[in-house]
């Protein structure tokens, strides 16, 4: 998992991978120390190809402005550049498994 502090870093991850999922989140937030092995797990488990970037909000405030980010932890999955879900404060690992899934099955499997 990458850390990202620039947001024309993050831009380019976004452009450039087909598929991206962005975990913004604080040191202060306790649900999402929770989550993160979670999600990191499930991608490296089960959706490899896809890029996991973590966005620390207290120390990039302008790219958790950028994107809209207003509640902890906020996961974003962006599908060739668009955003194609967002999932905010109470997350459910089986409905961004469901979220994920059909972009990434189009995209990586014959």
């Amino acid at each position: 998992m990458n850390t990202l502090y620039n947001l024309q870093a993050l831009k380019s991850v976004i452009e450039n991978r087909p598929i991206t999922v962005v975990y913004f989140s604080s040191e202060t937030c306790n649900v999402c120390k929770t989550l993160k092995p979670k999600i990191r797990e499930m991608l490296a488990m089960q959706f490899p190809e896809a890029e996991l970037v973590y966005v620390d909000v207290e120390k990039s405030p302008v790219i958790a402005g950028q994107y809209r980010v207003f509640t902890l932890p906020t996961i974003d999955i962006y599908v060739e550049g668009k955003e194609h879900a967002r999932f905010s404060r109470n997350v459910a690992l089986y409905e961004f498994e469901s979220a994920i899934r059909k972009p990434y099955d189009l995209l990586f499997t014959e």
